[in-house]
């Protein structure tokens, strides 16, 4: 795990701070970013390939089994629901989350929040940035942002 200061950052090269970003950080895009003729586990794999894991295709079938798509590994984008490609972005992400539930129903929503929840209580830091209260909720602690400052913590 990387806990850097704000110097510390400012001191690391681009290459640095693209190896941390690689490595250390999983995004989850409100658009999804799959690669559209890429079945589910190979746009799982994709940050796993870049960062030179062994095991990508364990890992990847885990996460894909943790967002409920074990059944899907072979699927491309276009053969899955909304709510089943961004279940598939979340898992990018967690081989390795803008506003991850952002395009899911309600119970979907709600279904992958408890997944961060139980990450979060294996020891995983999630940071979720969200404008909606109900998933704000599912937080330990919530940081306020007003035009790009901070009013409550």
């Amino acid at each position: 795990m990387y806990l850097l200061d704000e110097k510390e950052v400012s001191k690391l090269s681009d290459g640095e701070l693209a190896e941390v970003r690689n490595k250390k950080i999983g995004f989850v895009f409100q658009t999804f970013n799959l690669l559209p003729r890429t079945d589910a586990i190979r746009n799982v794999e994709l940050p796993l390939i870049y960062s030179g894991a062994k095991n990508r295709r364990e890992l990847a079938m885990k996460a894909l089994d943790m967002v409920g798509l074990s059944d899907k590994y072979k699927n491309k984008p276009n053969e899955l629901s909304g709510g089943q490609q961004q279940r598939v972005a979340i898992a990018r992400a967690l081989v390795l989350a803008d506003e991850p539930t952002g395009n899911l129903d309600t119970k979907s929503g709600e279904e992958i929040m408890k997944i961060f929840v139980k990450l979060n209580q294996e020891g995983k830091t999630v940071v979720l940035i969200t404008h909606e209260p109900d998933i704000a909720a599912f937080a330990k602690k919530t940081i306020h942002f007003k035009d790009g400052e901070i009013v409550t913590k």
